[in-house]
């Protein structure tokens, strides 16, 4: 308190910033998240799915048009899922097409096992060198 008895003249500014702060940047946050690009949302993703996922093996049963569709078993249930490869073509070691009838490696997410990826940028699961289901021994 002042001389004359009057109050801090800041704390009203103080309370004020303390309660705006949080705010502002909470707002900030979330305008951020809403501002991202669809495939930045996509490749983080793709990228949670490769740190914090499980492996397991898919059974790829068609490409088209830069996308994988493949089905996997997790826990006794069956998911199809698919994935858009269309910004990962540099990370392919075969052209897509020859991809169908194999079997791949998968990373999938422990809390949601229907959100799943066969290739990413830090990881592939494509198994190239093996042959595929369709071909018969000769």
């Amino acid at each position: 308190m002042f001389a004359d008895g009057r109050a801090f003249p800041s704390t009203p500014v103080i309370l004020i910033a303390a309660v705006s702060v949080p705010l502002l940047a909470t707002g900030a946050v979330v305008w951020l998240r809403i501002r991202r690009r669809p495939k930045d949302k996509e490749k983080h993703r793709r990228m949670m799915v490769n740190l914090h996922g499980r492996l397991g093996d898919a059974n790829i049963t068609e490409v088209e048009d830069n996308v994988i569709f493949y089905s996997y078993s997790v826990g006794g249930v069956m998911y199809t899922a698919s994935q858009d490869i269309s910004q990962l073509g540099e990370f392919l070691r075969c052209e897509p097409e020859r991809l169908t009838g194999r079997v791949a490696s998968l990373k999938y997410s422990p809390r949601n096992p229907a959100n799943s990826i066969i290739l990413c940028e830090e990881w592939s699961g494509l198994r190239i060198d093996q042959p595929s289901y369709k071909r018969k021994p000769a």
